[in-house]
């Protein structure tokens, strides 16, 4: 399969909002987890060995007034989940989010069950959401006389929209008060200046700083509305600046290299060894009968033959400053695969030529 080259020269200068470059600190999701059960299943549900599910199910029955002991119950249509979601930073009381429900116990099987309400709690052990609803699963489970057929993983299922926040869990801490504090998506101290220089000059904001490749410190003036702030900050235009590097897909053949990826002088030699070995046999038969002497018989004889073959392929020489995509191009005129382009670029790397983190997928 030929190898097929993406540059990315012509994003390589292009100017970008700041708004997809960072993040403001302390605006982000929170994770939230809750423990409930899953009823509605047509005998796929926990074994009885489950003593956790038997007695969750009575917990459960205690609210309804239904008293029933442990043991009188089987749980072969109910399940224990695990309940799993993501709250947006800036969620409020009545917004829906989607929730991940996966079998805690030994259920084959979570196709056509409910989820009954179960409150999810973030780190702070404070509840931010109730879930409730009818689980989709991509899969399925199916058993029959010591038969199954299964189609990917049905413990595991999802509630679109099956979960009703309660909390908000923004806390309106973005930055120390004084600072609007930027986190960059991908650390870059070049990036990061740009955007300080930007700032400075197109918001006239003075005294931002840069603290690190991957935070820029903003001061905030006193009696400055921050929502406005962020949206001035968020439509500043950078030109960032990109790492090196070449990504190497070997399923599919494609190289994807930036703009400033460059080779320093390189030779390359790259030749094939084929090793061919046939075998045939052949039967020895006596040209007398074979009862005129003990030992006489009849044997089969191989015959082995060993071919060697090389096809040698013309050396590739590369000039400083060449780029991947001269590389690509010049490596698929003598005919390479996507291997033998990976081994070639990391022979180059290792050879210290490729000034670039060489990625392999």
């Amino acid at each position: 399969m030929a190898a097929a080259l993406i540059s990315l020269g012509q994003f390589a200068s292009a100017d970008v909002r700041i708004k997809e470059l960072v993040r403001i600190q302390g605006v982000r999701d929170y994770s939230v987890i809750g423990y409930g059960l899953v009823v509605g299943l047509a005998g796929t549900g926990d074994s009885d060995r489950n003593r956790a599910t038997r007695q969750s199910l009575v917990n459960t029955l205690k609210h309804f007034n239904v008293n029933v002991a442990d043991g009188d119950l089987s749980a072969r249509n109910t399940a224990a989940v695990m309940i799993t979601g993501n709250l947006r930073s800036f969620s409020e009381s009545g917004d829906k989010i989607d929730v991940e429900v996966s079998s805690l116990g030994d259920a084959r099987s979570l196709l056509g069950g409910t989820l009954l309400m179960t409150p999810l709690y973030g780190p702070d052990q404070k509840l931010y959401a109730l879930a409730q609803g009818p689980i989709s699963v991509g899969g399925y489970a199916f058993e029959a006389n010591m038969n199954s057929v299964q189609k990917n993983h049905p413990t595991v299922g999802r509630i679109p929209r099956g979960a009703s926040v309660e909390r908000s869990a923004f806390a309106g801490d973005e930055g120390d008060g004084r600072n609007l504090v930027l986190v960059l998506n991908e650390p870059d101290y070049t990036t990061a200046q740009r955007i300080a220089d930007a700032l400075a000059a197109e918001l006239g904001i003075p005294g931002v700083r840069v603290v690190h490749a991957a935070k820029v410190e903003v001061p905030v003036a006193a009696g400055t509305a921050l929502p406005r702030l962020i949206s001035r900050v968020e439509r500043v235009a950078v030109a960032p600046d990109y790492a090196a590097r070449v990504v190497v897909n070997e399923r599919t053949g494609t190289v994807v290299a930036g703009a400033n990826v460059r080779l320093g002088e390189v030779n390359i030699s790259q030749g094939s060894l084929n090793v061919v070995i046939s075998t045939q046999f052949e039967v020895s038969q006596p040209s007398w009968n074979y009862r005129s002497g003990p030992g006489v018989r009849t044997v089969v004889v191989p015959e082995t033959e060993v071919e060697v073959t090389e096809d040698l392929r013309k050396p590739v020489q590369l000039a400083q400053g060449a780029t991947v995509g001269d590389l690509v191009q010049a490596l698929g005129q003598v005919k390479l695969s996507t291997a033998e382009m990976i081994t070639v670029l990391q022979a180059i790397k290792q050879a210290g030529a490729l000034h670039a983190e060489l990625i392999i997928q």
